[in-house]
């Protein structure tokens, strides 16, 4: 089973100066971190922001092939943990046919930001990486997992 989440807030991991994506379950209080890249976060922080570049980032231009192409991004979601690495998908319908495309998490969250679709992470992954945060911390903050 799936669990919606959304854009809880960008951060700094200050022990690996990496972007950290903090996801919330729509439905409880978990949080799940996800380090991302530089370029990524950025993108990412730009659409939060409703900023816009002065030219087509290229989430912007995979959102508008989407779209010029007749599909549509219908979800994204965070399907696997593995070896510290998340992994994601995309689900998008062009006409009546589902089409399912392998992204990298940070991708997937730009991409789902610009067009306005929800994003899942599987229940497991979010079973295996959320934050614990309903007691003391057993040790310090490290980085969870990392993107693909």
């Amino acid at each position: 089973m799936d669990i919606e989440v959304r854009i809880r807030g960008l951060m700094m991991d200050p022990a690996t100066n990496m972007p950290i994506v903090v996801l919330k379950d729509v439905g409880s209080d978990a949080l799940m971190p996800i380090w991302v890249g530089i370029f990524e976060a950025n993108a990412i922080a730009l659409e939060i922001e409703k900023m816009s570049a002065a030219r087509p980032m290229t989430h912007d231009l995979a959102r508008n092939l989407i779209r010029h192409l007749n599909g549509e991004l219908e979800r994204v979601v965070i399907t696997e943990l593995r070896d510290d690495t998340f992994f994601a998908v995309l689900w998008l319908r062009q006409g009546e046919e589902p089409v399912v495309i392998d992204a990298r998490p940070s991708d997937a969250i730009a991409l789902a930001l610009r067009a306005d679709c929800p994003i899942f992470v599987a229940e497991k992954v979010m079973e295996s990486a959320k934050l614990n945060t309903t007691g003391p911390p057993e040790g310090p903050l490290r980085a969870v997992a990392r993107v693909a």
